[in-house]
């Protein structure tokens, strides 16, 4: 497999994981409010509403252990990332008095959602 196959495919599985963990916060209550939001400064997997909050999600997808915790994966500079893209959204929407959080969905397991073990962790990080 090429490079570009390879990345491809981890795109497309991301996608899917990504669709996933939307499927589950809107079982939660939560209204998604975009997929994969970029700007200059990087990219959200997700966001959504809870209550009245705008929530910044990053979902972790992992197969396995291999490479670490799904959740290990979103360090720090990944969250400084989160949080450059979130400031930035809220400005473009003018949305700076609403309240925000960021939350991050660990998904691991090799059959799909089927089998898949989900972590779902509220306020995982602040700015």
């Amino acid at each position: 497999m090429t490079g570009t196959q390879n990345k491809k495919n981890k795109r497309q599985t991301g996608a899917y994981y990504e669709q996933a963990a939307g499927k589950y916060l809107e079982q939660l209550g939560y209204e998604i409010l975009e997929y994969n939001y970029r700007c200059r400064a990087g990219e959200i997997d997700i966001i959504a509403k809870d209550n009245g909050c705008v929530v910044f999600c990053e979902v972790k997808y992992r197969s396995d252990d291999q490479k670490g915790h799904p959740l290990e994966a979103v360090d720090a500079r990944k969250q400084k990332v989160i949080f450059r893209c979130a400031v930035h959204y809220l400005s473009e929407r003018c949305l700076g008095d609403i309240p925000c959080r960021f939350d991050v969905i660990g998904i691991r397991g090799k059959d799909g959602m089927k089998q898949a073990e989900v972590t779902y962790i509220k306020n995982a990080f602040t700015g």
